[in-house]
């Protein structure tokens, strides 16, 4: 180990004013022990193998103080195989009876943290998006990873080493005072010593371990955000492998610094309460040494109480570091109840009803919308340190309305930053407005439930997003038990069936992560083919055919039309071209609507549609 190393360990073990503010918040006992409710019945027998274990624990000392007064001394060898042979069992029985325990141990555990994990799972798949839009993936993954099994660990190892130790220290000290007060007395003496420095450990542990978790947390999302094929890409393209080394080693240095500060502190506290223990012994060595000369006590009785003294020792010292285990063990369950305790900002209103209508019509009303602040939508520890806002403060659309009739097709478009996407998330609730309303069919969109709303809108982005999975898993994402003849069938209408009908695997064949190995176009059609499959009455498409060139955006445009056809449609557009035949265009500008009506009325206009019309125009000759 280094010296700059050791000085920062023993630096570290002296002075540190973020120990004193390590603190649990309240309640967190009593939410934990809830947990263990659904596993009261194998607790108890968990608990009742852990008893008996301690149990044997004592019973071998008391065997082996027979085995010399009543058969070594005596010479009685039937008596000394007698004892042996018992001895013997006794360790047998131990084993099978650890065996059985551990099996228990493992169920709780094990069930805990499929509990814990399919609960975080379900909760953060809950938060709105605007969640998504400041969180790091690897500090989630983190929490759902590494933070459960931290928190499992609370109701295995270290309940199960709290009961066995503290029911061996009480079983061993009741059994050493029967046999010899005196010796017992002087052994207790040394027992401030094991107690005093445990407090100040566990903090310092506990705060140690909450750094190395918010590390490996961030070095789980740099390597989530490298480890993909856009992140690797980027990487490479802009030739920054070095720097991406650089930046991983000095958060694995700081990793690596906090495991050696935590083993050193660790190690130091062990040797010196085995130090202590070593001379506890020495002195019942000495005391009961001059005891069983003077008779007062037999060599069989010393014998058995230093084998006791040393299982005394053992449980104070695990008893020492359990709190360090323990303190671990929260950190690991307050992280994981952070997440628990953030509030979904979009949820189902009382007494919502299910939307379950086909021919609908949409009504902005005096809309305006302000994205949520940071610590409304997210944690600070789930965030990367002193990230910037993402988005300006103040309103970001004011004053929209308009009417979206059945069937017909509304076209957004406007300069970039304008708040076109934002005003197409309002719609499928991914955030809520801040001002005004949306309706269905005269109805408030928040009236509804999420589930059935969002189930009335399809969706199509600019980029698809497609999962590391089949082309058939990736298409019965919008209707699970769809056919294959339905698959076909949306297939053939996105205008993707004449590529997947070549390839050798058809609809088996793997995609790739976030479908990279489809081209833009072929992403795009498959995406619309899901839409089909879903058939909603809705559509929303968001720049759908924005960076296809000019063979792809034919085949895209052709897909359109059958995900349009009789559907209510809101149409996002950066190539104003492809919404020249919409029912009406909003133009957007600085989040207001300046400008609406068809295309050819807003060319002749002159106005600002006409102004980029005419740009895209000249662009495109």
């Amino acid at each position: 180990m280094s010296q700059h190393a050791v000085w920062m360990t023993f630096r570290s073990m002296t002075a540190d004013p973020s120990v004193k503010s390590q603190k649990l918040k309240p309640g967190t006992i009593k939410r934990i022990i809830s947990y263990g409710k659904p596993y009261k019945s194998h607790i108890t027998i968990f608990l009742v193998t852990v008893i008996i274990e301690a149990l044997l624990v004592v019973s071998t000392p008391l065997l082996l103080r027979e085995l010399i007064d009543k058969g070594v001394i005596p010479k009685n060898t039937g008596l000394v195989t007698k004892l042996a042979l018992a001895v013997g069992l006794l360790a047998i029985v131990d084993a099978v009876i650890n065996i059985f325990g551990r099996w228990y141990s493992a169920r709780i555990g094990e069930g805990l943290i499929y509990d814990l994990r399919s609960q975080v799972f379900a909760h953060i798949q809950r938060q709105s998006i605007a969640f998504f839009t400041r969180t790091q993936t690897g500090a989630l993954i983190s929490r759902i990873n590494s933070d459960v099994m931290g928190a499992q660990q609370a109701f295995t190892g270290t309940l199960s080493g709290v009961v066995s130790n503290v029911v061996s220290l009480v079983l061993v000290v009741t059994t050493m005072l029967i046999l010899s007060w005196q010796i017992t007395v002087v052994s207790l003496l040394l027992l401030p010593v094991f107690l005093l420095p445990t407090k100040w450990v566990g903090k310092r542990i506990q705060a140690l371990t909450r750094d190395a978790f918010n590390l490996n947390a961030t070095m789980s999302s740099t390597m989530t955000e490298r480890f993909n094929v856009s992140g690797a890409l980027l990487v490479n393209l802009y030739g920054k492998p070095a720097k991406e080394e650089n930046f991983f080693r000095t958060r694995a240095r700081k990793v690596a610094d906090i495991g050696i500060q935590t083993a050193m502190l660790n190690r130091v506290f062990f040797v010196g309460i085995t130090s202590v223990a070593a001379v506890a012994t020495a002195f019942a060595y000495g005391i009961g040494g001059h005891l069983a000369i003077n008779g007062a006590i037999s060599v069989g009785t010393l014998l058995a109480i230093t084998a006791l003294l040393a299982r005394l020792y053992g449980p104070l010292t695990a008893l020492s570091n359990v709190r360090i285990d323990v303190m671990t063990a929260l950190v690991s369950f307050e992280r994981v109840f952070e997440v628990l305790d953030l509030q979904p900002m979009i949820i189902d209103t009382p007494g919502a009803k299910v939307l379950n209508k086909k021919n609908l019509t949409i009504e902005f009303k005096d809309v305006a919308f302000t994205y949520p602040r940071a610590e409304e939508i997210s944690l600070a520890s789930l965030e990367s340190a002193a990230k910037p806002e993402t988005v300006e403060s103040g309103e970001i659309l004011r004053g929209i309305s308009f009417t979206a009739p059945t069937g017909t097709m509304t076209a957004i478009v406007g300069p970039s930053g304008a708040g076109k996407t934002t005003m197409s998330a309002l719609l499928p609730r991914l955030y809520d407005v801040t001002r005004g309303s949306i309706t269905i069919d005269g109805e408030d969109i928040r009236d509804f439930t999420v589930q059935s709303l969002r189930d009335s809108i399809g969706v199509v982005m600019q980029d698809a997003h497609l999962f590391h999975e089949t082309i058939a898993e990736n298409l019965r994402y919008a209707k699970e038990d769809a056919t294959e003849t339905e698959m076909i069938e949306a297939c053939k209408s996105a205008q993707i069936w004449d590529l997947i009908s070549t390839l050798p695997n058809g609809f088996d064949t793997m995609v790739g992560e976030r479908g990279h190995r489809l081209s833009g176009g072929e992403k795009q059609r498959l995406a619309i083919a899901r839409l089909l499959l879903k058939a909603p009455a809705i559509v929303i498409l968001d720049e759908a055919t924005a960076h296809l060139d000019s063979e792809n955006e034919s085949l895209v445009h052709e897909a359109l039309k059958h995900a349009l056809k009789g559907r209510t449609s809101v149409v996002i557009a950066h190539r104003l071209s492809t919404v020249m035949e919409a029912d009406q265009i909003l133009v957007l500008e600085k989040g207001l609507i300046v400008e609406r009506g068809k295309h050819e009325e807003l060319i002749e206009k002159g106005g600002l549609y006409s102004e980029l019309f005419a740009r895209q125009d000249i662009t495109a000759n």
